[in-house]
């Protein structure tokens, strides 16, 4: 399985972006999918998953803010972000697992977001 993720780059604070990952291969073995991102010197963290069934969970601080979606015939899963803020500002990661009682074991290459005036 082959992640590649898109869509990072600077936006104002307030503003907009959409990540894309497009996942490719034995995409028959990817179950739940989910956004990571890692701040410098932070631990990476959890921003949003999606189920294989469409159930989603979200970080408290991107709560009502981010909305996590997946296209299951373009094989993408995309991360809509509004109301940026500085603290958002990190590499962002997609990531995918086979089913919920497993590790996410694909990763995709990170793409940066800095949200800066």
């Amino acid at each position: 399985v082959q992640l590649q993720a898109s869509g990072g780059g600077l936006v104002e604070p307030g503003g907009s972006l959409r990540l894309s990952c497009a996942s490719s291969g034995s995409i028959f073995s990817i179950g739940d999918m989910a956004w990571y991102r890692q701040a410098p010197g932070k631990e990476r963290e959890l921003v949003a998953s999606i189920t294989e069934s469409g159930r989603i969970n979200y970080a408290d601080s991107v709560k009502g803010r981010f909305t996590i979606s997946r296209d299951r015939a373009k094989n993408t899963v995309y991360l809509q972000m509004s109301s940026l803020k500085p603290e958002d500002t990190a590499v962002y990661y997609c990531a995918a697992r086979r089913t919920s009682q497993t590790p996410y074991v694909y990763w995709g290459q990170g793409t940066q977001v800095t949200v800066s005036s």
